[in-house]
């Protein structure tokens, strides 16, 4: 399944500059995250709903929550990406947390990736030439099309509609990936797994995916406006 040879994927930097994320790109450009663009571009409602969640469960509560959910992602990912790699899926260590981040990524394997033909990269960083960067969990082949594909944790189970950002990304990921590789991306899968082990996937192609795609230029077209 693992073919890191497709593609010559060139590594690049990250740095911080006033807060935002930004890639040292191969040609020498800086250029802002595609995680960046989102956030200030999130809609006012968003922001709202975010800042009630907070207010509601507390400050103090609300971080806990984030920072616990993103060590389990970090561990879930791992996991994932050492299968890919080596097609062993490595045992947990005796912490529960481990435990846990083993038994979701070894969900998305059986019930997921299992319909991976082809995975070119994991932890891939993309460009877009002069515009934007960032960095995809997995590049390959889907069930029989050239597809972006993320692995996702989630405390809860969502709905589609509460997750446009991850397709949003998915376009933009697969946009940079066409323009650099040549590739004719028109497809984003989300393998998703809750923490007490609920196995959800999202797939966004067609007249979908190019949906997304005008979205996300729109979202660029807002970025520039606002900090250039």
């Amino acid at each position: 399944m693992y073919n890191p040879n497709k593609f010559n994927y060139s590594r690049f930097g990250k740095e911080s500059v006033g807060g935002k994320r930004l890639y040292a790109t191969p040609d020498g450009e800086k250029l802002p995250s595609v995680t960046t663009i989102l956030e200030a571009t999130k809609s006012e409602e968003s922001k709202k709903a975010l800042n009630e969640w907070r207010n509601r469960v507390g400050h103090k509560r609300a971080q806990e929550i984030t920072t616990e959910a993103a060590g389990r992602g970090t561990r879930m990912h791992k996991f994932i990406e050492d299968y890919i790699k080596e097609g062993i899926l490595k045992e947990p260590g005796s912490n529960p947390y481990s435990i846990q981040s083993h038994t979701m990524a070894k969900s998305i394997i059986d019930k997921g990736l299992c319909n991976v033909n082809e995975a070119w990269g994991v932890e891939v960083p993309l460009y877009f030439p002069k515009i934007y960067a960032g960095t995809t969990d997995l590049c390959g082949i889907h069930d029989g099309d050239e597809a972006i594909m993320d692995h996702k944790q989630s405390n809860k189970v969502k709905k589609r509609e509460w997750i446009e950002d991850y397709f949003i990304q998915s376009a933009a990921y697969a946009n940079a990936h066409n323009e650099v590789y040549g590739t004719r991306i028109r497809k984003g899968v989300i393998f998703m797994c809750t923490a007490d082990n609920q196995y959800l996937e999202f797939i966004i192609e067609g007249v979908e995916f190019d949906k997304y795609t005008d979205v996300w230029f729109n979202k660029l077209d807002q970025y520039y406006s606002k900090f250039l």
